[in-house]
């Protein structure tokens, strides 16, 4: 059993948007509901079955990581009454995602590959290589589409066009930098390199919150430690941690999301061998054992857990 969409109607629920992965419901303007379901996306399209506990995992990191940031930063969170499901306040989200990059790796690399020396206003020095740590972690922040794909942008386009004013913008950028800096700090302990990662923050009033979730799987990219060094040095790819696996496996079934392409068949054997990994990331992210919850009638188990928990917001 996985959990593929809902379909709730919750008192005083003004809205609903569905996102590629998460279910989210607009209680009056106050809180927002979010149910993280099990679906997976990858190039930008939702794959056609759903990976049971994937919701779960992500939740529950999210949540972790959340808690252990709260005093750099106030986040959105005001409870998490189900393993998928996380309530919290109602914010005006920034149309900025802040993209955080320790190591030249991923895109950056691919635009660094193909010659480019600047991005997102940051000018990168010759003679880097791929993965190799930067000097200093630098931002490269994209638009926040609400239709079609985010943009790479810089921080002076962003100012220029209203997006957010300065002052907003630099603190954006000194938390950004401090949540990373957590967030490394976390994972060596757990023996493993943040790579880069993204957060999204929201407002209420003149107050910015950290939205949305931070330092799972699927927004981040991580490298384990042991063996880092070498590997770099033979120009070999690095040991990820992340849902690169995914799509590796789509890419060598000539899959890419690209028109005309078709997605491969995901037989119960990969639905269970990607649920396995993320479960593993759970376990080696967060060091304790995943838990998994009761799956027989998941649909009721959350909606309940929601109501009861709106009841004690007096909703």
């Amino acid at each position: 059993m996985a959990i593929s969409e809902t379909h709730y109607h919750f008192p005083k629920q003004k809205s609903f948007y569905k996102g590629k992965v998460r279910d989210v419901y607009n209680i009056n303007d106050q809180y927002l509901v979010m149910v993280v379901t099990d679906r997976i996306s990858a190039f930008d399209v939702v794959l056609p079955k759903p990976i049971p506990f994937k919701g779960q995992v992500l939740n529950q990191i999210a949540s972790a990581f959340l808690e252990a940031t709260k005093d750099i930063v106030p986040n959105w969170v005001i409870q998490v009454p189900d393993p998928n499901v996380t309530i919290g306040k109602y914010c005006e989200p920034i149309r900025v995602e802040m993209v955080i990059r320790g190591y030249l790796a991923g895109s950056a690399w691919r635009a660094y590959k193909s010659g480019i020396r600047e991005i997102c206003g940051v000018v990168l020095p010759d003679g880097l290589i791929e993965n190799q740590k930067l000097t200093q972690p630098i931002i490269t922040p994209t638009t926040k589409a609400t239709v079609g794909h985010d943009e790479e942008i810089s921080k002076i386009e962003i100012i220029a066009r209203g997006i957010v004013t300065a002052e907003d913008y630099e603190q954006l950028e000194t938390i950004t930098h401090k949540i990373f800096q957590r967030g490394t700090e976390m994972a060596a302990q757990r023996g493993l390199i943040l790579v880069d990662t993204k957060y999204e923050f929201g407002k209420v009033g003149d107050t910015i919150y950290l939205i949305d979730e931070i330092h799972t799987p699927d927004s981040s990219r991580y490298f384990f430690e042991e063996g880092y060094e070498d590997r770099l040095k033979k120009g070999e790819p690095q040991k990820q941690l992340s849902k690169e696996f995914v799509r590796e496996w789509l890419m060598e079934n000539n899959f890419q999301g690209k028109e005309g392409q078709t997605i491969p068949e995901m037989t119960e054997k990969i639905v269970n061998d990607i649920s396995e990994r993320y479960i593993e990331l759970y376990e080696h992210l967060l060091g304790k054992p995943f838990i998994k919850s009761d799956m027989t009638d998941v649909e009721e188990r959350i909606k309940k857990n929601i109501l009861t928990a709106l009841e004690q917001l007096n909703v």
